[in-house]
C-alpha cells in the first residue's frame, strides 16, 4: 500500500471527477466494466451474468463460464503504455497528460523493519496501491481486452481485474465452445504478456452452467489446457463473493452464507451482556445482515427452502437483539425492528434495480433488458405507461 498524503488524495479525487465526466460524456468506458462507477457494482455484474446464463439454460443450452485471475495487477502496469493509451484511446493530451505523467513518475518505494528504513527505490511500474486514481487507471489499461474477446464471439463483464467470459451454445457444440474459450484466454494471456500484466493459470477456474437433465449426458470432469497448464472444471466457483454451482441452484451459496453468520451470530452472543441493544443492532447490521442482503437478487424464484434458511438466520438475530425466547412468534419481533422479512428483501432490492435501471439510474447493460409493454390495441391499461413487458419463457425453474 502506498501512505499518501492527505492533500494528495483530495486532489486526485478532483481528477477524478473530471476524468469521470470526461469518459462518460464521451462514452468512453466499456459498458461492461462495472468497477468505479457510479450506479454499477458487483450486485449489478452478477445480475447480467446469471441473466444470460439462465436465458442460456431455458433454451436448453450449456454455459462454458471463464473466471480469469491476475497475479499483483496493479504493480506490474507499464507507464509509458498506460499514457499511450489515455492519449491515444480516451483523448486525454497537452497539460492533462503531462498532469498524469507527473502523477505517475518519480515516486519511489522504501522498506520499513523495526525503525531501519531501506533505500528509496525507483518504481518504474504500477499504479500507487490505495489512491483514488489507481483503480480508474487500471480499468482504462486493461480496456482493450473486450475487442479481443468480442471478436472470439465471447460475452465478457468485468469488475476491475476479475474477468468473466462466458458463451454458450447446444450440447452437441460443447467441444467447440471449448476450443474457442480456449483460444481467447491464449490470445488474452499473449496480450497481457505483451502489456506488462500476468495471467495466472493456477487460479483461473472453469464451470460448465447446464441443466441436471443435461449434465447426466456429459462425462464430467475433464480440462481445459492453456500453455501447458491444466485447468480442470470446477463443480462450483466463487465468483465475485456470490458461489455458482453448475445448476445455478444458490444451494451452495446460501449454505455458505447461513453458515458464516450463525459464526458471527455465535461470536456477537458471546459478548452481548456488555452491550446496549443499539449497540447490537449495529454489529448484526454489519455482521450478519449485509451477508443476508449481498447480491440477494440473485435468489429470486429460489425454492422456498433456500429463502427459508436464511430466514431462520433473520429470526435467530432478531430474537439475539430483543431477547425473544425460541418459540415466541418473530413476526412481532420483525416488525419492532422495522427489517422486511428475507423475501420481501429480495423483491425489494429487485424493485429498486428496475426502477433505477427505467430512469437510468443504472448501468445500461440492465436497462437494456427491460422494454416497455406497448399494447397491440386500445386497453384500460394503455394509459399506464409504467408497464413492463414480460418475456416470453420456456421452463419455470429457469426462464420465468
Amino acid at each position: 500500500m502506498s501512505n499518501l498524503s492527505f492533500l494528495s488524495k483530495i486532489l486526485e479525487k478532483v481528477v477524478l471527477r473530471q476524468l469521470s465526466n470526461h469518459l462518460l460524456t464521451n462514452n468512453l468506458f466499456y459498458s461492461h466494466q462495472s468497477a468505479y462507477r457510479a450506479g454499477h457494482s458487483t450486485e449489478t455484474a452478477l445480475l447480467k451474468i446469471v441473466n444470460d446464463l439462465l436465458s442460456a439454460l431455458d433454451e436448453d443450452k450449456v454455459s462454458l463460464l471463464s473466471l480469469l485471475d491476475l497475479s499483483a495487477a496493479f504493480d506490474t502496469i507499464d507507464h509509458s503504455i498506460l499514457l499511450s493509451r489515455l492519449s491515444y484511446s480516451f483523448g486525454i493530451s497537452d497539460t492533462v497528460l503531462a498532469w498524469f505523467t507527473s502523477y505517475l513518475t518519480d515516486r519511489t518505494q522504501t522498506i520499513s523493519v523495526n525503525g531501519s528504513k531501506s533505500l528509496p527505490a525507483p518504481l518504474h511500474y504500477g499504479v500507487p496501491q490505495g489512491s483514488v486514481l489507481g483503480p480508474i487507471l487500471f480499468v482504462l489499461y486493461t480496456q482493450p481486452l473486450s475487442k479481443i474477446i468480442q471478436h472470439h464471439s465471447l460475452y465478457h463483464h468485468s469488475f476491475s481485474d476479475d474477468n468473466q467470459l462466458y458463451i454458450s451454445a447446444n450440447l452437441a457444440q460443447l467441444q467447440e465452445i471449448i476450443r474457442t474459450s480456449q483460444s481467447c484466454i491464449s490470445d488474452v494471456q499473449a496480450w497481457m504478456h505483451n502489456n506488462k500484466l500476468q495471467l495466472n493459470p493456477d487460479k483461473t477456474e472453469m464451470i460448465l452452467i447446464t441443466s441436471k437433465h443435461n449434465q447426466k449426458s456429459l462425462s464430467l470432469p475433464f480440462s481445459v489446457d492453456l500453455n501447458g497448464t491444466s485447468i480442470h472444471l470446477s463443480s462450483s466457483v466463487r465468483n465475485l463473493g456470490v458461489t455458482l454451482d453448475q445448476n445455478l441452484s444458490f444451494q451452495q451459496h446460501v449454505s455458505r452464507t447461513c453458515q458464516i453468520c450463525y459464526f458471527e451470530l455465535r461470536r456477537i452472543n458471546s459478548i452481548r451482556h456488555y452491550l446496549s441493544q443499539d449497540a447490537l443492532k449495529t454489529l448484526i447490521s454489519a455482521f450478519v445482515l449485509s451477508r443476508i442482503d449481498y447480491c440477494n437478487s440473485l435468489l429470486a424464484g429460489c425454492p422456498k427452502q433456500l429463502i427459508h434458511k436464511l430466514q431462520k438466520v433473520q429470526n435467530n438475530a432478531a430474537r439475539l437483539i430483543c431477547r425473544t425466547p425460541k418459540f415466541d412468534h418473530i413476526s412481532p419481533v420483525l416488525h419492532t425492528l422495522h427489517w422486511l422479512p428475507v423475501e420481501q428483501r429480495i423483491e425489494y432490492k429487485l424493485l429498486l434495480l428496475a426502477f433505477k435501471s427505467v430512469n437510468n439510474d443504472g448501468p445500461s447493460y440492465l436497462s437494456d433488458l427491460l422494454k416497455f409493454y406497448i399494447p397491440s390495441r386500445q386497453l384500460r391499461s394503455s394509459s399506464d405507461t409504467r408497464l413492463l413487458r414480460i418475456p416470453s419463457f420456456r421452463l419455470k425453474s429457469f426462464g420465468q
